[in-house]
């Protein structure tokens, strides 16, 4: 047994448990999955740096099929007790939803099996004992409920597996898609997903409707959404493989010889009420499963003239499928499909390091926060009166318009631009139409060096703009650089694939959740080979305080009343000038474009000319304009936004991590290498490079803990270092290893305490001058004595606090 405690958990693995997997009959090709990576690890960004954190990785996952884990086993070495690696086996169990987590550290195993409920939930077996795929596949059966063969064949169906693309679901994908096939399996024909923006909904529905049409359980099958761009994206990516098979229903013609139909609610209506629906040609029972894309808009309100759709086909199998589930008072997708099977929200996106966090930046403009009242005599740019009131944020640019407001936001996004990149893409959600062509303007004159040379770097993209729709998917091409920027209203809020959009200026009120979750969504996805890993909101208007509503990220809750005092959903007024019809523009027959801009009373876009109130915009200008004030919020572990500030939640967070400042002081001179303690410490997330941006010296990362943590007045890098030469420290040494050690202080002074600890920094100048790293170490007599030198170089620097 001793020798056995001396093996490492690799070697427990080959020889213990693998050879005890196989005895029980796991396959190892296709059962047995080895250090399993099943997250991307979450991104965090400190300053200019972008790292990824340690992805959850598990020892083992077995599987009955390639689509169905059913079990969990984290290893350990055979120093550890027998259950130390229960505690991570069962988070990565409930993360990826299999009922049997097992740890073992050689000996024997420990089994957790959540399907008893008798008092066994745990117990322990030897090496010769492990249950085979065939026993944990009866108690997956039983966790899931599935109860005759013929279940049991629905769920067992295989994915798509394009090999050219090696693309296989995800783990929250897997789970979505053999969530709703066991609810299928058990008889359940309407069906809700919830997926955060940019995780991979169509690609989840199209697995959905594969593996039921390739087992011929559902033939015919209807893709419904109610967005040009959605469709044509479907076709063309993730639902390519049902080839010739497929159709995308246009001019509202009907063609029966196809399995498989792609199309806009509105090609399926007429709404002229003397012709026939469309989709009464089908007859009732013709599809077999309607997936809805985008369900919160088409589907959940009861008199949306879309609903006769689902209504019509109420035979078949309907899946609703959204990142924002409308439940309010009035509007209810659960009380149409029921509870969701599946939740992946936001939070749990960028935890899993799948979707990008962000940052905020709210800034306060000072006729927003104080409001303005128009002097005595005050006119408009025609030379009428202004009404003599306070205007305040819910009045600009729907009432109102000051000119120099508009040109001051402008201003600022440019200026955030220029201090990043120009060229990163960039959305602004504007009020209106009319506010969307302003702001084009505004933001053309600031970037007026790059707009003479690229008249397409700013672009107006609403629905009553052909110009700027066609640029469309210039914009969301990650290979086109034009358009940079695209200012718009409505019409970008959903089913717009920006991967690599990193900066979202919200100027406009938004007091609907759903359309707030549908905006952010459009900065969420991750693209590494654009270096998209984040994106920054730029919010004038207040709009971020619902982060801060608990139904921004959590389980969607129905909470329609039916009480009969009133009928009509005050959402549907929010924005009510660009707000979607319910029918579409005339479009080319021959180039399917997007749905228009307008409102649900069917308005066509572009045509409002007067506010919601019937009053006639009021221009003025003359103003003074300023910002009050700018804060920068960011997000913390565990996905919500700092409050606080920067200064006081680190402070919190190191006090967290060290009791005291005598046990900060003792660590970091133990420390054989500060960076571990630095790299520690950014793990904690405690955001120093950002926390430098607000202390005025140039201080080492020690004294930044120190002064932010414990109010120790702080020493500069360069006033270190200087008290280091003062002391005649050096003078110990020989003449070259003395200037290589000056040297290494210089590098300090202008770059801090993580230059000089890797052995690298030897390699560029002004070390080149003294010779090779290895003639440079040489100078000190070893290798092991230069680490030394440097060590006693670090206690030197850090010789007093004060």
């Amino acid at each position: 047994m001793s020798s056995q405690k001396a093996l490492s958990e690799q070697d427990i693995c080959s020889r213990y448990i693998t050879p005890s997997l196989e005895q029980a009959g796991w396959d190892k090709m296709t059962q047995i999955r080895r250090e399993l990576t099943f997250t991307a690890g979450r991104i965090v960004v400190q300053g200019k740096t972008v790292k990824r954190k340690q992805a959850k990785r598990a020892d083992y996952v077995l599987y009955y099929k390639s689509n169905i884990p059913v079990a969990v086993i984290e290893a350990k070495d055979n120093s550890h007790n027998l259950g130390d690696g229960m505690q991570q086996a069962l988070d990565y169990a409930e993360t990826l939803d299999v009922p049997v987590a097992i740890s073992s550290n050689g000996n024997e195993f420990l089994i957790h099996d959540k399907t008893q409920q008798d008092g066994q939930m745990e117990r322990e077996t030897g090496l010769n004992d492990l249950p085979g795929p065939q026993k944990l596949w009866e108690i997956y059966k039983s966790y899931k409920g599935i109860q005759n063969k013929e279940q049991e064949d629905i769920v067992q169906e295989d994915y798509h597996y394009d090999p050219a693309f090696k693309k296989t679901p995800r783990y929250y994908q897997r789970i979505a898609i053999n969530r709703t096939m066991e609810a299928i399996a058990k008889g359940r024909d309407r069906l809700l997903l919830v997926m955060a923006t940019g995780t991979g909904k169509t690609y989840t529905a199209f697995q959905i409707c594969y593996r039921l049409w390739k087992s011929a359980r559902k033939q015919r099958i209807l893709f419904l959404t109610d967005r040009n761009a959605l469709i044509e994206q479907t076709k063309r990516k993730d639902f390519r493989p049902f080839g010739d098979k497929m159709t995308i229903i246009k001019n509202r013609q009907i063609d029966k010889a196809y399995e498989i139909y792609l199309s806009l609610y509105q090609q399926l209506v007429n709404y002229d009420e003397t012709e026939p629906d469309p989709f009464t040609h089908f007859s009732r029972d013709f599809f077999d499963l309607i997936v809805i894309d985008e369900c919160h808009r088409g589907s959940a309100k009861e008199d949306n003239q879309w609903r006769r759709i689902l209504e019509y086909f109420s035979s078949a199998t309907q899946i609703g499928m959204t990142a924002t589930p409308k439940e309010t008072k009035y509007v209810s997708n659960i009380e149409y499909f029921g509870e969701p099977v599946y939740t992946y929200s936001l939070r749990q996106g960028i935890a899993d390091g799948f979707l990008a966090p962000y940052k905020v930046i709210r800034l306060g403009i000072n006729v927003d926060l104080e409001g303005w009242r128009p002097e005595q005599g005050k006119t408009d740019k025609e030379g009428n009166r202004v009404e003599d009131r306070i205007y305040n944020q819910q009045d600009f640019e729907k009432n109102l318009v000051i000119d120099e407001r508009t040109r001051l936001v402008a201003k600022r996004v440019s200026e955030f631009l220029k201090a990043t990149s120009r060229y990163n893409k960039t959305i602004v959600f504007c009020v209106d139409v009319e506010h969307a062509e302003r702001m084009r303007q505004a933001l053309n004159n600031e970037n007026f060096d790059i707009v003479a040379h690229h008249s397409k770097y700013v672009m107006r993209i609403t629905g009553d703009e052909k110009e700027g729709k066609r640029e469309l998917d210039n914009f969301t091409n990650m290979e086109e650089t034009y358009p940079v920027i695209a200012t718009t209203s409505k019409l970008m809020t959903t089913g717009i694939d920006a991967e690599t959009c990193k900066l979202i200026v919200i100027e406009k009120p938004i007091n609907s959740m759903t359309e707030f979750k549908q905006i952010i969504g459009r900065g969420t996805r991750v693209n590494e080979e654009y270096q998209k890993y984040f994106f920054t909101i730029l919010d004038f208007r207040n709009a971020t305080d619902h982060f801060a509503d608990p139904d921004f990220d959590g389980e969607p809750e129905k909470i329609k009343e039916m009480d009969g005092e009133q009928d009509h959903d005050p959402e549907d007024y929010d924005d009510e000038s660009e707000d979607y019809p319910e029918h579409e523009e005339e479009y080319d027959k021959e180039d399917l474009v997007g749905v228009e801009e307008g409102n649900e009373e069917g308005e066509e876009p572009g045509t409002e000319t007067e506010s919601p109130e019937g009053r006639e915009k009021i221009y003025v200008k003359g103003v003074d304009v300023s910002i009050l004030n700018e804060r920068t919020q960011y997000l913390d572990k565990d996905g919500k936004l700092i409050t606080e500030s920067l200064k006081d939640y680190t402070r919190r967070n190191i006090r967290n991590n060290f009791e005291s400042l005598d046990e900060f002081l003792a660590q970091w001179k133990e420390a054989d290498r500060k960076k571990a303690i630095i790299d520690e410490l950014e793990e904690q997330d405690i955001l120093l490079e950002e926390l430098r941006k607000e202390v005025p010296k140039e201080l080492d990362v020690f004294d930044l803990i120190c002064h932010v943590a414990w109010d120790k007045p702080p020493l500069t890098r360069k006033e270190r270092a200087n008290r280091v030469k003062k002391r005649d420290y050096f003078s110990r040494y020989g003449e070259q290893a003395r200037k290589v050690l000056e040297k290494l202080l210089d590098k300090y002074a202008n770059y801090g305490i993580e230059s000089i600890e890797d052995i690298n920094v030897l390699r560029v100048k002004p070390f080149d001058a003294f010779g090779t790293p290895m003639e440079i170490i040489q100078l000190f007599g070893s290798k092991e004595k230069y680490q030394q030198a440097v060590k006693e170089l670090e206690e030197e620097i850090y010789k007093s606090v004060a």
